[in-house]
C-alpha cells in the first residue's frame, strides 16, 4: 500500500476517537435545514366497544301527578222578587226561591233584602234567617240577622210602628249540587219573648242566591 492510502485509512480510525462520528466511509457533513410538515394521516381502526357498566343506585319511588282539567267556572245566579209581600206572620216561612246548583264544591252566596218592622209593648226579639232544603245553614254558621225592642214605657213602644229596609245575607258551604230550596224565615230569638213581626211591607223584596267556587 502506498503511503498516501495509509494515511487515509488511518484517519479514518483515528478521528472517531476525538468525537467524530464516522458516517459512511468518512467525517459527517453540517445538519440540514428542518423539512416540511407532512400530510396528516388517515383515520385509524374504531376501537372494539367497551365493557358495559354496572347498573346504578335504585332511585327513590317518585310522587304520582294527575292533572285533572275543569271547565272555566260560569257565572251562576238567580233573583226572586216580589212586590208588597206585606206578609205579618211571627213565626213560619216568608218566602222561597228554588235554586239549581252545579257543584257540590262551591259556596252559595244568599241575600235578603226587604223591610222588616218588629212592635211589641214589652221586651222582645225576632230572628229572620235563610234555610237551604228546610235545615239552616251549618257550613260555617246560620245565616241571620235580628231585631230587638227593650221594654221602655208601655205608652212609647205600642205606638212604635217603623217599617226599615234591611238585608239578611251570608254564604253557606256543603250544600249539595242540584236542586236548593232556599227559603227565608222569621222567629224568636233564644230566651226572648216574639213581639208582632211585619215583613215586606209596602216595598219590594227580593232573595239573592249566587253560587262562588270555593
Amino acid at each position: 500500500m502506498s503511503p498516501l492510502g495509509r494515511l487515509l485509512l488511518l484517519t479514518c480510525f483515528v478521528l472517531p476517537l476525538y468525537g467524530v462520528e464516522k458516517y459512511g466511509s468518512c467525517m459527517q457533513g453540517p445538519t440540514g435545514n428542518p423539512g416540511r410538515e407532512g400530510n396528516p394521516g388517515t383515520n385509524g381502526i374504531p376501537g372494539t366497544p367497551g365493557i358495559p357498566g354496572r347498573d346504578g343506585v335504585k332511585g327513590e319511588k317518585g310522587e304520582c301527578v294527575s292533572e285533572i282539567f275543569e271547565e272555566p267556572w260560569r257565572p251562576n245566579y238567580k233573583q226572586c222578587a216580589w212586590n208588597s209581600l206585606n206578609y205579618g206572620i211571627d213565626l213560619g216561612k216568608i218566602a222561597d226561591c228554588t235554586f239549581t246548583k252545579l257543584r257540590s264544591d262551591s259556596t252559595l252566596r244568599v241575600v235578603f233584602s226587604g223591610s222588616l218592622r218588629l212592635k211589641c209593648k214589652a221586651a222582645c226579639c225576632q230572628r229572620w234567617y235563610f234555610t237551604f232544603n228546610g235545615a239552616e245553614c251549618t257550613g260555617p254558621l246560620p245565616i241571620e240577622s235580628i231585631i230587638y225592642l227593650d221594654q221602655g214605657s208601655p205608652e212609647l213602644n205600642s205606638t212604635i210602628n217603623i217599617h226599615r229596609t234591611s238585608s239578611v245575607e251570608g254564604m253557606c258551604e256543603g250544600v249539595k249540587s242540584g236542586l236548593v230550596d232556599v227559603a227565608v224565615w222569621v222567629g224568636t230569638c233564644a230566651d226572648y219573648p216574639r213581639g208582632d213581626a211585619s215583613t215586606g211591607w209596602n216595598s219590594v223584596s227580593r232573595i239573592i242566591i249566587e253560587e262562588l267556587p270555593k
